[in-house]
């Protein structure tokens, strides 16, 4: 052992207090987007099956689950609406009082300063499920647009702080930004949504949101999820066409795709936590096969390890405890 020369990494593991000293990575409530369902009716605080402890809240229960956001220091929610009338041109996306618009304006009105996004897409308005205008069985790109720009105005008119197309139609950021801007809104930033991919993990979503497509899927318009370089060339577009920050959707199994558009940009970045990515960590919680806590902690920290700056997850509210516990 005398004649060893070898380098002691461990001297700087040693204690709590020694760890959190040299530790690299730091995860924070502020660094938490809190996606709500928003549904239409009264008194209504359904449960998700496929996402324990996640709700679909009507409008007069929204408030609590604001409060109780706002004061676990959680800084942004975005919120998903949940409606019966469906059309196929999806037009209770774009309605002034639409149940996003008007869920926007009582967040504002109840809490000020909480960061309010709106995702910007149809499908969940749709009767056929897709992002978009359909001829037959394909999404329209171009007619589509037009419909996301009418969308993205409304949100804008009724308070929403951030625009957040969601739907990977070619253009829709060019698109958005220059009707935002023809409408008075050139201050309203844009997350876009501009690495999504044709993901598996959406499932318990589509259940959330009732917005499963009626036929066919959206391979045509998300992306493959055997492709790397695809990635920087949408980022790089959406860079271009004025987008103020880029979501990579899903995060966990796309932590190499989110290093990639990092090191390529200098806008934010958004990492989604998805809906399949959440269930299965619940799943397995309830089951008691994994400590909850640490797995949800160490999720969130690879993503904000990988390159996140802001993170989208539904465990915002328990990890936003959590973090406040260890202190």
């Amino acid at each position: 052992m005398n004649n060893l020369n070898f380098r002691r990494h461990r001297r700087l593991r040693s204690t709590a207090g020694m760890r959190a000293m040299v530790r690299e990575t730091q995860l924070q409530a502020t660094d938490f987007i809190y996606p709500i369902f928003v549904i239409e009716g009264e008194n209504v605080k359904n449960e998700i099956p496929s996402m324990p402890s996640i709700y679909q809240h009507s409008m007069d229960r929204l408030g609590e689950e604001l409060d109780e956001a706002v004061a676990l220091g959680i800084p942004s929610v975005i919120f998903f609406g949940v409606v019966t009338e469906k059309d196929a041109v999806g037009s209770g996306a774009y309605h002034d009082h639409g149940i996003i618009q008007e869920a926007i304006r009582l967040a504002k009105k109840r809490h000020p300063e909480l960061i309010v996004i709106a995702d910007t897409c149809l499908c969940e308005y749709t009767d056929h499920g897709h992002c978009g205008v359909i001829e037959g069985e394909r999404v329209l790109n171009d007619p589509s647009l037009d419909l996301l720009v009418k969308t993205a105005v409304s949100q804008a008119s009724a308070g929403a702080d951030i625009i957040a197309p969601s739907n990977m139609m070619d253009g829709f950021v060019a698109a958005i930004r220059q009707e935002l801007d023809n409408a008075g809104f050139e201050e309203i930033p844009i997350m876009s949504y501009a690495v999504k991919y044709a993901s598996a993990y959406y499932g318990p979503f589509r259940d959330a949101a009732d917005s499963t497509p009626q036929f066919g899927d959206r391979k045509a318009y998300q992306m493959d999820p055997a492709n790397r370089m695809e990635a920087l060339r949408e980022a790089e577009s959406d860079i271009a066409e004025g987008a103020d920050f880029l979501i990579v959707k899903p995060a966990l199994s796309y932590l190499d795709i989110l290093r990639d558009v990092k090191n390529n940009t200098l806008l934010p970045m958004v990492a989604y936590n998805v809906s399949g990515e959440y269930a299965m960590v619940k799943a397995a919680a309830l089951n008691g096969w994994v400590d909850e806590q640490r797995i949800v902690l160490e999720t969130l920290t690879s993503m904000k390890r990988a390159g996140a700056d802001l993170i989208m997850t539904y465990h915002a509210k328990d990890a936003a405890r959590w973090l406040e516990e260890t202190k």
